[in-house]
């Protein structure tokens, strides 16, 4: 049942994914490829958001979880293409592109996590600091 799971939750993430590759929001890829930036970010903060209400509903079926952080978030987002990207931008010489994406991916990645938690999970920036 599992496999079934993340399979089928791969597949609807996948062909999100190849949606969300025809935005371009204006720019062309080469220069800041924004469309795989987007995802990463939308699927750190929605991987974030499930692991906080994760944590309020624990009665939530292990094989929804798998179907939706490993299979549909899972490939909805790309590392691989993060990293591709990279590397076709510095072979280019669009150093300061490099610098921009690379600290929006993964600082901006690391706040779209913490921010799907807080708000998965019912806390609040002021909860936090409380403790």
């Amino acid at each position: 049942m599992k496999y079934l799971a993340v399979g089928i939750g791969g597949i609807i993430g996948s062909l999100l994914r190849y949606f969300v590759s025809y935005i371009h929001f204006g720019l062309p890829n080469e220069l800041l490829p924004l469309d795989t930036l987007f995802v990463n970010l939308l699927g750190s903060y929605l991987l974030g958001l499930l692991t906080g209400l994760y944590s309020r509903f624990p009665n939530i079926p292990s094989y929804i979880q798998i179907s939706i952080g490993t299979g549909l978030i899972g490939s909805f987002t790309t590392f691989s293409t993060f990293s591709n990207e990279i590397v076709q931008l510095m072979l280019h010489h669009h150093y300061l592109q490099v610098f921009v994406y690379y600290i929006g991916s993964f600082i901006g990645g690391l706040a779209m996590s913490w921010l799907g938690i807080l708000n998965g999970s019912g806390r609040t920036w002021k909860k936090v600091n409380a403790k």
